[in-house]
This record gives C-alpha cells, sequence and structure tokens, in this order.
C-alpha cells in the first residue's frame, strides 16, 4: 500500500517492484489514483488498484475540493477508509505473507495498520519523508490561503493529528524502513526495529555517458517549494560575480531549471536579486526515461538544499541526488545542509557541498575551464560508494528485511 505509483515524486515503490519481480517477489499495489505519466514505464508489470478521491481526473488540482478531502482525512480517515476497503478485498481474494506501506506524510499508514490487524500479516513501514524534516508547513504539500490565523491553526492541527496517528501505527510495525541516518534516529523513538533504506537511481537508466555539448550547462530537474528548504542564493551570487567580471557569458553558459510553474515563479524572483537572468532556461518536466541524458549532456548537476538546523531540512536527500551520482557528473549543492546529505557527498567525492558564493565560484570556474578545454566535465567518484545506492541492490536490502521478519513471526 502506498500513497504514489509511481508518479513523479514518489518513484521509490515503482522502483522496488520492478526489482523485487526479478527476485522472483510477487507484490500487488493499492494506492491513490493521482494522473501522472512520469513514470508510467515502471506500472507495466504490477498489478495496481487505485482508488480515486476526486470525482473527476485532475480535481484534486482545485483547491478548494483538494481542501475538502483533506479535512475530511484529517477529522474522519476518509481517505484511510477507503483505501482500507480497496486492500481488505485483496487479501480475501488473495494470499499474502506480508504488507508493506510506503508513505510521503501519514497515508495510507493507517488503513495498513488496520488491514495487518485484520489479516495477521507483519506489517512494514517505509517512511520516505517524515513531517518533522520539514522547516515549516511544506510538509501540507499546498499552502492555505490566509484565513485570519485560521490557516495556522488547521496546519498545526494536521500536523499533531498525524504524528499522533503515525507513531501509534509505527509502534504496531514488525519493522520500520526510512531514507537517512536522520530519519532512522528519530522514527527509532517509536520502534527500534528501524532499518536504513536510502532513495537511489535505477541502474538501468543511469549511468555515466561522455556526451560534449556545445554549452556548459548547470541544470537542476525537480521542484522548489521553499526557500527554507532549497535555496539557490549562493548559486546565483557566484554566477552573478562571473558574470559581472566577464567570465561567463549566456551564449556558452547556462542554469538549466526543469521545473513546475510555482517553481518557476520563485526562482525568478530569487534571480531578479543578482545579474543572472540571461543565463536562465526554464523547462517543462520531461519524462523520467529522458532525464538521464539531460543529465550526461551537463557540465554539473545541481541540488538545492540548505542548512540542516533547527529552521532549516532535516535528512533531506531526494532521488535526483543519487541520479547525478550514478552519471558521474559533478555535484554542486546549494547550500550544504552539514548533515547526512554533505557525508555523502564527501563520501563519494562527488562534488561540492558548498558553504558561501566563493566556494561556488571556485567550482564553477574549474569545471567551467575544464569543459573549455575538454568539451566535458568529469569528476573521480568513489563507485563502490556509489553501487550501494542502485535500486537494484536496495531491493535485495527489503528482501533481506522481509525475510527476517517473516522468520521471526513464523
Amino acid at each position: 500500500m502506498c500513497d504514489l505509483f509511481p508518479p513523479a515524486f514518489g518513484p521509490r515503490m515503482g522502483y522496488l517492484c520492478k526489482y523485487l519481480k526479478q527476485n522472483g517477489v510477487e507484490a500487488d499495489v493499492v494506492t491513490e489514483d493521482v494522473p501522472d505519466g512520469t513514470f508510467a514505464f515502471l506500472t507495466g508489470d504490477v498489478h495496481v488498484v487505485r482508488v480515486a478521491f476526486y470525482r473527476q481526473a485532475g480535481h484534486a488540482d482545485h483547491f478548494f475540493r483538494w481542501l475538502t478531502v483533506f479535512l475530511r482525512e484529517m477529522f474522519f480517515g476518509y481517505k484511510n477508509r477507503r483505501m482500507y476497503r480497496a486492500a481488505r478485498r485483496l487479501t480475501v481474494a488473495n494470499r499474502y505473507d506480508l504488507i508493506l506501506c510506503s508513505t510521503y506524510r501519514l497515508f495510507p499508514l493507517p488503513a495498513a495498520c488496520r488491514v495487518a490487524k485484520k489479516t495477521r500479516l507483519p506489517l512494514v513501514a517505509d517512511l520516505r519523508d517524515i513531517i518533522e524534516q520539514f522547516s515549516g508547513n511544506e510538509f501540507i504539500g499546498r499552502t492555505l490561503p490566509r484565513l485570519g490565523g485560521l490557516e495556522n491553526i488547521i496546519a498545526s492541527l494536521f500536523r499533531t493529528v498525524s504524528l499522533m496517528r503515525r507513531n501509534r501505527a509505527l509502534r504496531q510495525a514488525a519493522g520500520v524502513i526510512s531514507v537517512s541516518p536522520w530519519h532512522t534516529a528519530l522514527l527509532a523513538r517509536y520502534n527500534p526495529r528501524v532499518s536504513l533504506i536510502y532513495n537511489g537511481f535505477d541502474p538501468d537508466l543511469f549511468y555515466p555517458s561522455a556526451v560534449e555539448s556545445e554549452r556548459f550547462y548547470i541544470t537542476y530537474t525537480g521542484r522548489l517549494t521553499s526557500i527554507l528548504l532549497r535555496n539557490p542564493a549562493l548559486l546565483f551570487e557566484a554566477a552573478g560575480q562571473l558574470a559581472r567580471e566577464g567570465v561567463i557569458h549566456p551564449d556558452r553558459f547556462r542554469i538549466r531549471w526543469f521545473t513546475d510553474d510555482r517553481s518557476r515563479r520563485i526562482l525568478q524572483r530569487e534571480a531578479a536579486k543578482y545579474p543572472v537572468a540571461d543565463f536562465m532556461e526554464y523547462h517543462e518536466y520531461v519524462p523520467a526515461t529522458e532525464i538521464p541524458a539531460i543529465l550526461n549532456e551537463s557540465a554539473v548537476v545541481l541540488l538545492l538544499a540548505n542548512r540542516s538546523d533547527g529552521r532549516g531540512p532535516k535528512g533531506v536527500m531526494t532521488t535526483k541526488f543519487f541520479e547525478a551520482l550514478a552519471v558521474e557528473r559533478p555535484v554542486l549543492c546549494v547550500r550544504g545542509d552539514e548533515g547526512c546529505l554533505e557525508e555523502v557527498i564527501r563520501r563519494t567525492r562527488s562534488g561540492l557541498s558548498a558553504h558561501s558564493a566563493q566556494e561556488v565560484r571556485q567550482f564553477i570556474e574549474a569545471h567551467y575551464s575544464r569543459w573549455l578545454a575538454c568539451g566535458r566535465t568529469a569528476v573521480d567518484v568513489d563507485r563502490a560508494e556509489i553501487k550501494k545506492f542502485s535500486r537494484k541492490a536496495q531491493a535485495e536490502q527489503f528482501i533481506r528485511i522481509f525475510e527476517q521478519i517473516l522468520n521471526v513471526n513464523g
């Protein structure tokens, strides 16, 4: 059971099902019906039951329809009740050994708990993101309108209710999995049977290719929901310095963004503070199968982050990071989190986790000089370390955890 299968920001379960099948493990999926074709290639060999919570496809894009479902779920568990019924029908008709639930916040973990209890099957909870990692209310996924302070009460209540329900469910789980050392350390408070499986890359798609490009591309693929979570300021400041001094020129040096409209507006607002507008390119999202070629033709792959402190994000290590590792292009992380992400960048020798604009400038200048001389960039990565983040290897980690739990539970 999972909240997404496998749209643009939740491919973890799609890739897992792909490699479980290659290892002889069959899975049926119950998920929310979220129209998105970005990872459609991962759904072909999997039986998926989709539960629609909106009368027409796309109605989740209408704020008040979304808010109605959001409030019904918060107060009455509407979505979890329907997910339970869909999953229960499957368990009546088929035999299963284990229930796996992958979630971004909470949903559909309560439903999975009910199914596990009813069937007496062990439950494994896989938490890709948790509320505590966010710096503000970004965990809601949409910006609540100003309602005279009521929006803050709604957000606070949602946080409290979600954490209470999540932690109760975690205590019932036979095992818990999450995506960074920070996440697993926090979740161990509620269930000591916690394991670390990072996000990763599909080795069938992501691997290095010697591509020369006519322009020096710094490329970012993904969303930007909040400057508190992902702050590009150091890049803009460093590029602005290089532009003023005539080191870089728009005809040869480009910063490319493959993102959505909301993220584009944030980026344009932030970039306007620096003389970098002429260097920017904005593109729509592309299918996941096109991303490897885009990364391989890039001189630098950009990650956006922020310092992992009291106000900043904590333990965030997106799939985009591991895909960048796989193509062996220099990684530029701004601003460095001084945490889990920075440690893996250092361990893999994959690039720079920057703390200052001067560091960013030096990094860009070094790779730009190499590109001018050779037509491409390179980085001496630790391939043995990077291989650990293969989705294929991670599926084997999942299987080992499943086998241990099944042996314990008889």
